[in-house]
């Protein structure tokens, strides 16, 4: 075991503050990471400040990893110190059941590891995430990065980006098709920028006029204020799919109406009760609404690959660690174009 610094939280009322957290010694499977950048996600804030009451406390969140290779363990051939790696949201599951055995490690029977607030088998108590030096991983949660991409902007990708990946490729996003983007923040545009270099038809739907020039600039082809009532019946049943990616309690009705017979709504934002739903507006139209969480780790991985051929990331904006919680606080205003990530050397520091 090491001791490394990290950020994180005693309780769900304090501040995260810099701590001491031990690291397991590299197994024959492991990769020992030197942490460059972390990003920060939303589930970050609700794990800190318990809002799911499943905390774990010390908690150190963060699974939006990006660094280099300190160390591997005997039996790992394919990653070599030096190698520039990423682990996003999960750092282990059974690897035996059949959703492990399909790729879908997100989906294990038995629970995925999460890379931060759960049982840590190796080391006994729970595991802690990236807001800290080091971190020590089962190589085959470990990603490669395309070096051609700005890897502080990279971290994202590792949640908002196979969030939103993952549902396109599962329902078959393809050129030609007219695509709703519901939802411009962390997730929604990291969603623009996948249908799009998908060859899709780009609409992104929100009810803040405001953001239609961003919304332009990121790649949509057009935007649609969900408020205006003419613009969402001149839009009715002609969505070939929608991603929603609105992360609060909603009403999901009016939505429904712009999908075409057989079309589908995938949920990605909301952990949380929805306002209720009109049973009519699935039966009509024959319409769906689905969800899908991250994706398994041989999806993330062509994720990446998808990123650097089209030189996609994450709009991000780079923090020193001791302004974490105001990042924080930024972000439950929505006060960030999109992701906050945090330059790890400045916990070195």
């Amino acid at each position: 075991m090491n001791t490394v610094k990290a950020y994180g939280t005693q309780h769900k009322d304090d501040n995260l503050a810099e701590m001491q957290i031990t690291r397991r010694d590299v197994e024959p499977n492991d990769v020992k990471i030197k942490i460059t950048y972390c990003g920060i996600c939303h589930s970050d804030i609700h794990t800190a400040r318990n809002d799911w009451d499943n905390t774990l406390y010390p908690s150190v969140p963060g699974h939006e990893i990006i660094g280099t290779v300190l160390q591997v363990g005997n039996e790992v051939s394919d990653i070599n110190i030096g190698d520039l790696v990423g682990v996003g949201c999960m750092v282990d599951s059974c690897k035996e059941c059949s959703a492990c055995q399909n790729h879908l490690e997100q989906f294990c029977e038995k629970g995925m590891t999460l890379t931060y607030n759960s049982p840590d088998v190796h080391s006994g108590g729970h595991t802690f995430g990236g807001y800290s030096e080091e971190i020590t991983v089962d190589r085959h949660f470990v990603l490669r990065v395309p070096k051609n991409l700005d890897q502080k902007a990279v971290a994202p990708l590792l949640c908002a980006g196979i969030t939103t990946y993952s549902p396109l490729k599962h329902w078959n996003i393809k050129k030609g098709d007219k695509i709703g983007v519901i939802g411009l923040g962390g997730l929604g545009h990291m969603g623009i920028k996948f249908a799009r270099a998908m060859g899709a038809h780009v609409v992104m739907i929100t009810t803040s006029p405001g953001k239609a020039k961003d919304a332009q600039l990121l790649g949509a082809h057009e935007v649609l204020i969900s408020k205006n009532t003419t613009e969402m019946e001149q839009h009715k049943g002609s969505f070939d799919f929608l991603l929603n990616t609105v992360p609060v309690k909603h009403d999901v009705n009016p939505y429904m109406s712009l999908l075409k017979i057989d079309a589908t709504m995938v949920m990605v934002g909301a952990l949380e009760p929805l306002e209720p739903m009109h049973g009519a507006n699935l039966i009509i139209g024959r319409k769906r609404i689905a969800g899908s969480l991250i994706g398994g780790i041989k999806e993330t991985q062509e994720m990446l690959d998808f990123c650097g051929e089209h030189n996609i990331v994450s709009d991000i904006e780079l923090i020193d660690i001791n302004n974490i919680n105001e990042a924080y606080e930024r972000i439950t205003k929505a006060d960030v174009k999109y992701r906050f990530v945090i330059d790890m050397e400045s916990l070195r520091n």
